[in-house]
């Protein structure tokens, strides 16, 4: 096809008897933007891999501008003017943006920084891009490292760029200037795809989508020719429901009192500053606020993670009608006294779950703390495997493998379901949904209404604030350790919140 940029004929990938991308063909013409949908395990992540060097195809070809060609390394892809943006950036943060855009490249001559600055301020007045090329990566926002990852792929001379879920971390009005710049990118002819699982932003963006079902090509559509439900019935092959019901609270009372909250680092700086709000039963309080503005230092310190450097934590036990402090104590001692925080956490294998073990034994870690009777008792530990793996559609050849060997959405599958399973007063999850695709995302928004419509406390930190507004009673927004509103969910707009996530004092509640 003569205006394609880049084309994949019959492309399939194994792993061992694992069929990964089987007999996949499709094509971007230049100057168009493409969206790639699945769901987790789709084979999404591994066609983007073939296409950038990582891995090579199996079985079929893939065309540059209509000649066939062999892309056997990262170093390939550059040479064909292939960039792929990952999730989680490659940056150095003691450098400059401007060295992070040249390192690696064979530059002759020694390294100058003017023509480099002079190089980068080109390419962001021709898109649209605001960056400071000598600024270091540590002092960025996460939109402004984004930036210099789609710089550096351009400053190398990227036609075909590849963003794996550009949109994850950014606030409303950040993603619209990314949206600007890419479409201004597809003006000047260069071939995009993106992987995302935010439907809205597909309609929004995209020329057209293609869908991958378990490895298998479904098709591709006409983006102005479809919607939200026909996309979601070709990724999961059967009618899905898109709502997310939001039922009013049923007598709610005070679970979880924080008061004048202060988190410091090692460094006497303030993770977080003077941090009110409460959490009530039969309600979801969700949290928004920009990644690193204090959602994980919030949720630790509830948990008995992270010590507190003022401030108080008040636990209200209903049935005793005793309030206790929380502050200070350990994870521990906070089970003792009956209060059964359940937490979520956003690196799942580095905190809630041990990767070298089975799906049965990260059951145990939740139930048989101090360890009696674990090489006895397996019976409830493996039943509860075996429901979680069944209600979640969790893909594994067994509950005996190692976590380790799961799809990272089907990783957040087993622990979010652990921890719901433990039967929690105050449930907190951070990102449970992060890496999920629609189907099992809207099976976890169930799962926390199963768990609010039981009296439990849910405090949700989630990055997708048009699921925030649609799932909770209440929203705390952070910014810069600080609240910075907390509104009502049913009335509050997006771009209020938006604005909200971007200051850093506090305002009126």
């Amino acid at each position: 096809m003569a205006s394609a940029a880049i084309e994949l004929r019959g492309i399939t990938k194994r792993f061992g008897s694992v069929v990964a991308n089987n007999n996949i063909s499709l094509f971007v013409n230049k100057g168009e933007i493409l969206s790639l949908l699945g769901e987790n395990g789709s084979g999404k992540t591994t066609l983007m891999n073939m296409i950038s060097g990582i891995y090579h195809p199996d079985e079929g070809e893939i065309f540059i501008n209509g000649s066939p060609v062999a892309i056997s390394s990262p170093h390939d892809a550059f040479d064909y003017k292939i960039g792929m943006i990952h999730q989680h950036f490659k940056l150095v943060d003691v450098f400059t943006a401007a060295e992070n855009i040249v390192l690696g490249l064979n530059e002759r001559g020694r390294f100058d920084i003017d023509k480099v600055s002079s190089r980068v301020a080109e390419i962001s007045a021709k898109y649209g891009f605001e960056i400071d090329p000598r600024k270091k990566i540590y002092r960025m926002s996460v939109s402004e490292k984004q930036t210099v990852e789609i710089i550096k792929v351009l400053y190398r001379g990227a036609d075909i760029l590849i963003l794996d879920e550009p949109t994850a971390v950014l606030t409303p009005q950040e993603t619209q200037k990314l949206f600007a710049v890419l479409r201004r990118m597809r003006d000047d002819g260069k071939a995009i795809i993106i992987i995302t699982h935010k439907l809205h932003e597909v309609l929004a963006l995209s020329d057209r989508v293609s869908v991958l079902r378990r490895g298998e090509y479904v098709g591709t559509l006409k983006t102005a020719d479809t919607n939200e439900m026909e996309l979601t019935e070709m990724m999961v092959g059967r009618k899905v429901s898109l709502n997310i019901s939001r039922a009013e609270p049923v007598d709610p009372k005070d679970r979880l009192v924080v008061n004048n909250l202060c988190v410091t680092n090692r460094d006497g700086v303030k993770l977080l500053d003077d941090v009110t709000f409460t959490a009530r039963s039969g309600e979801i309080l969700g949290i928004a606020g920009i990644a690193g503005s204090g959602q994980r230092e919030l949720l630790e310190a509830i948990a008995g993670l992270k010590s507190v450097s003022s401030g108080e934590l008040v636990y209200n036990d209903f049935k005793t009608g005793n309030s206790e402090n929380l502050r200070n104590k350990t994870p521990i001692q906070i089970r003792d006294l009956g209060v059964r925080l359940s937490f979520v956490p956003e690196d799942r294998l580095g905190m809630g779950l041990v990767g070298s073990m089975d799906i049965i034994d990260n059951m145990m870690l939740r139930s048989y703390r101090r360890g009696n009777g674990v090489f006895v008792e397996r019976r409830e530990p493996r039943e509860l495997a075996d429901r979680i793996i069944e209600q979640l559609s969790v893909v594994t050849p067994s509950a005996t493998t190692p976590v380790r060997r799961l799809s990272g959405g089907n990783v957040q599958k087993v622990l979010v379901g652990r921890e719901i399973s433990s039967a929690p007063t105050v449930l907190m999850a951070a990102y449970p949904v992060r890496g999920l695709d629609i189907n099992s995302s809207y099976t976890i928004y169930n799962l926390l209404n199963e768990q609010k419509a039981r009296g439990v406390a849910v405090i949700f930190v989630g990055e997708d604030l048009d699921v925030l507004l649609e799932l909770c009673d209440r929203i705390l927004v952070l910014g810069g350790g600080r609240v910075t509103g907390i509104v009502d969910a049913r009335t509050a707009k997006k771009e209020q919140i938006g604005l909200l996530m971007t200051k850093h004092g506090e305002v009126e509640q």
